[in-house]
């Protein structure tokens, strides 16, 4: 896509260029024009009339003779004829030549190129060149390769710049705040600053209708920058402008004055401006081409002025009127000497000091160039005029070859510069994202995005916005705030009205607060996650949430600097009540800050994400933890640190390295230890030190490399999940049916071909079974007595047959049984109507298995063995 003013014409684009050139350039523009029309004069004057017009000398005797003649001729009497009153023909009187014509033309064209001199005959050509040359240098650095994009680059932002309804509402606000008195005075009589609609085809844009803030009834001429709108005004947009009933049902009143209605289009456009005059900046500002090729064009113009005034000047004695020429063919024409006039002389010796005039003032004015280049900081440039105004005074001073450009416009026309720093002042920007912010998320579009989380309480998340829209602080029964992406966030003093805000989740964002706000957040705000790149990005007020209970923090936490700069955050002091700390980072020990909150912090989290954790006696300061989670650090073995957590309950190190658990015995002292996950390690062998955990209710070794189960594992009565998945284990221990209180058996992806019949027996409480992907041909007698048995899975097995008394434990019914559905065939036709529906279980209620290297997971629609022979390959 392109906008239409691209396609204009280039007579267009190069009356834009006037712009840029200050009152001596325009002075010194119509100098050369008059240089040239003297010199293009001279040259015709020189091609059409140019000649020398030559008589003889007569030798010296011819001369004498000659010259006694007229006395002779007086003293003699009168001839007869004269006397008897008869009319005779007078004497012939001069010189007698005795040439021909063609001899007069030849020796003309020979005393032209021997007798005059070369100025006389080269002026007009000499001049001419000199005047295009000048011509061509008086604006090269306006056509330069280098320069002329950025030079047509900055000017199409200029125009489109004066042509935005942002520019004059900006300018209009500002003379507002500069002149509060005199709002007061015209209270009673507002000014109307009415635009109108982009719509309208035959509307002026504000390129040529220039808004003032204080007097509606002076005029002020349009501006020169030519705009790529059609600024013709036709008779309609005339009447409906005399109509002012209807021009103001587009206004929008505030207060006793009317302001410009910026339209959705309008916004965009002008955000697509300021977006469009940074990167200019960030072209122009990085090199100073434009300067450098227009000084040396100033110092050009000099050096070839002061040239060709130091060699022309004393050549003014050479146009004479009078030559004498000595022609060499004197055999041809008989006399050695002749006499020439040149008859343009006088026309080419005037041409020519009016030339040289014209020459100096040129000069002149390069010297004043060349002295206002180098006495001028043309390289940078402050807005004086704009910070005048109070509300431009964050307009940022700019270098190179933007500043050149806007110091040659500032010449031409103050009030342009003035607009075009709207689109450089942050201020102004800020304000333009603010309306476009109100318009775009009202109150009502962000409670309609609003939504409910499990717990039922209202969730808003807000992704890639420039900043915080207004009406969000309006939203009281907000609980939980998700801002990502968002650049320039901040949280006001308005966030007081948001009552509910407890929850707050920064992906990628880092809002300032101010000293208000930061007291209001210290008093709600209880649970913080952080995501960010690295830790320079967490905001600092972060650490000083006194009232804090969980904080999440998602980045990189780790230095490089080995492991003495493992932790980047500052002091936790003042996170007094915190107690949940989730950290997903590469740290490279655990941090010692943590012990300036152990007296409150109940679980900590670490995933360090493949990063080993190299030091971890930190533990042993936060010895109140009642949840330990170390997830992705590459441990080897139990840290040592763990005798020290007596009162842990929770004890999660999945995800690492663990080869060996011989140090259960040193858990011996944690007696409220309940749970434990040991999953996805590299564990050979439980060893029988695991009787010393005798509190365990939950515990989890799948995904490793257990090939037995020792039977002080099945000591442990108050054991409910038992998760043994993705190992290889080829047989389960009959003492399993010890553990009276199991709820839970995870044993799929493993080896197994049997069952032991005790499993149904003692373990009358258990409700999921999982024997998924094994080597089992049967299942043993007694699984009716499983009354409370609600999910069994039989998947992936080498089963012929499947038991009737399947039919008779009332909670499979309806889906709870998973296997291939030809084995359905085996069971009785009434329990196969009441299992009928457990080979096609729907995805929630299904929850998710782990995965085994040894065992994969396939759905029920891969498994289609015919036999059972096939089905043991």
């Amino acid at each position: 896509m392109f906008a239409l003013s691209e396609l204009a014409p280039l007579n267009q684009h190069q009356n834009r260029s006037k712009l840029l050139k200050p009152w001596w350039e325009v002075f010194t523009d119509y100098l050369v024009v008059l240089m040239l029309l003297a010199s293009v004069l001279a040259c015709t004057e020189q091609l059409s009339r140019d000649r020398l017009v030559c008589i003889p000398l007569d030798p010296p005797q011819t001369a004498n003779r000659s010259s006694r003649c007229p006395a002779a001729d007086a003293a003699s009497p009168a001839p007869s004829s004269e006397l008897h009153g008869f009319a005779a023909a007078p004497d012939p009187r001069g010189r007698r030549t005795h040439l021909v014509y063609q001899q007069y033309v030849y020796v003309s064209q020979a005393c032209y190129h021997r007798a005059l001199p070369l100025c006389p005959r080269f002026f007009p050509y000499v001049a001419l060149l000199l005047s295009l040359v000048l011509v061509a240098s008086g604006s090269f650095w306006l056509h330069f390769p280098h320069t002329s994009s950025r030079v047509e680059q900055f000017l199409a932002v200029l125009a489109k710049c004066c042509e935005s309804p942002w520019t004059s509402r900006a300018l209009s606000r500002a003379a507002r705040q500069e002149s509060p008195g005199d709002e007061r005075e015209e209270g009673t009589a507002p000014a109307l600053h009415a635009r109108r609609s982009s719509l309208d085809p035959g509307s002026q844009g504000p390129l040529s209708e220039r808004s003032n803030g204080t007097s509606s009834s002076s005029a002020v001429p349009p501006s020169p920058v030519p705009s790529s709108r059609n600024s013709s005004v036709s008779s309609s947009s005339l009447g409906s402008r005399g109509n002012l009933p209807p021009a103001r049902a587009s206004v929008l009143v505030d207060g006793p004055r009317q302001e410009i209605s910026l339209g959705r289009s309008d916004g965009e456009e002008a955000r697509a401006l300021f977006e469009r005059l940074r990167k200019l900046r960030a072209h122009c500002e990085n090199s100073a081409v434009i300067y450098k090729v227009y000084l040396a064009q100033t110092v050009f113009k000099v050096l070839l002025v002061t040239l060709i005034m130091s060699h022309t000047v004393p050549l003014l004695s050479s146009f004479t009127f009078n030559h004498t020429c000595h022609p060499e063919e004197r055999p041809l024409v008989g006399y050695a000497a002749f006499e020439c006039i040149h008859v343009l002389s006088s026309l080419l010796r005037k041409l020519l000091m009016a030339f040289l005039t014209l020459l100096g003032l040129h000069g002149l004015l390069s010297l004043y160039t060349l002295s206002w280049i180098l006495h001028s900081s043309l390289r940078r440039y402050s807005f004086h005029s704009a910070k005048d105004l109070r509300s431009m005074r964050d307009v940022p001073d700019l270098r190179n070859d933007l500043a050149f450009l806007i110091h040659m416009l500032d010449q031409y026309d103050p009030l342009l510069v003035q607009r075009l720093s709207v689109f450089l002042s942050p201020v102004s920007e800020s304000r333009l994202l603010e309306e476009s912010l109100e318009r775009r998320w009202g109150e009502e579009q962000l409670r309609g995005l609003t939504s409910a989380d499990a717990d039922g309480r209202s969730t808003l998340r807000l992704v890639a916005l420039p900043r915080l829209p207004p009406a969000l602080f309006t939203l009281g029964q907000l609980h939980v705030l998700k801002l990502e992406l968002i650049a320039e966030a901040r949280f006001t003093a308005q966030v007081a009205n948001m009552a509910a805000l407890r929850e707050l989740h920064l992906h990628h964002c880092t809002p300032a607060v101010d000293p208000t706000a930061l007291a209001v957040l210290q008093e709600r705000l209880e649970v913080l996650q952080l995501t960010f790149g690295q830790a320079s990005e967490v905001p600092g007020w972060v650490l000083s949430l006194r009232g804090l209970h969980e904080l999440h923090l998602s980045g990189r936490l780790g230095g490089e600097g080995g492991v003495g700069r493992s932790w980047a955050l500052g002091s936790l002091r003042q996170l007094r009540h915190l107690r949940v700390l989730v950290i997903r980072g590469l740290l490279q020990r655990i941090p010692a800050e943590l012990c300036e909150v152990a007296g409150s912090l109940t679980r900590l989290e670490i995933c360090n994400e493949g990063t080993r954790l190299l030091v971890l006696t930190g533990l042993k300061r936060v010895a109140d933890l009642t949840e330990l989670q170390l997830r992705d650090c590459r441990l080897e073995r139990l840290p040592s640190a763990l005798p020290a957590l007596t009162r842990l309950r929770t004890l999660d190190l999945q995800r690492n390295n663990l080869r060996t658990l011989e140090e259960l015995l040193s858990l011996a002292h944690l007696r409220r230890l309940s749970c434990l996950r040991l999953g996805y390690n590299r564990v050979l062998a439980l060893p029988p030190g695991v009787a010393v955990l005798r509190g365990l209710e939950l515990l989890d070794l799948s995904n490793n490399r257990l090939q037995s189960l020792p039977p002080a594992l099945f000591t442990l009565r108050r054991l409910r999940r038992l998760l043994l998945a993705g190992n290889l284990l080829e047989e389960l221990p009959a003492e399993v049916g010890a553990l009276r209180l199991l709820t839970e058996l995870d044993l799929g992806g493993n080896r197994l071909e049997g069952l032991p019949p005790d499993l149904f027996g003692g373990c009358a409480e258990l409700r999921v079974l999982s024997v998924a992907r094994n080597s089992l041909t049967s299942i043993p007698g007694g699984v009716a007595a499983l009354t409370g048995l609600s999910r069994l899975d039989l998947r992936g097995n080498c089963l012929r047959e499947l038991p009737s008394e399947l039919g008779c434990c009332s909670g499979l019914h309806g889906g709870g049984l998973l296997v291939e559905s030809w084995l359905l065939l085996s069971l009785p036709p009434p329990a196969r109507n009441l299992l009928s529906h457990s080979y096609t279980p729907s995805a929630a209620e299904t929850p998710p298995r782990p995965e085994s290297d040894s065992f994969p997971f396939f759905c029920p629609t891969q498994w289609s063995f015919s036999s059972a022979l096939e089905s043991r390959i």
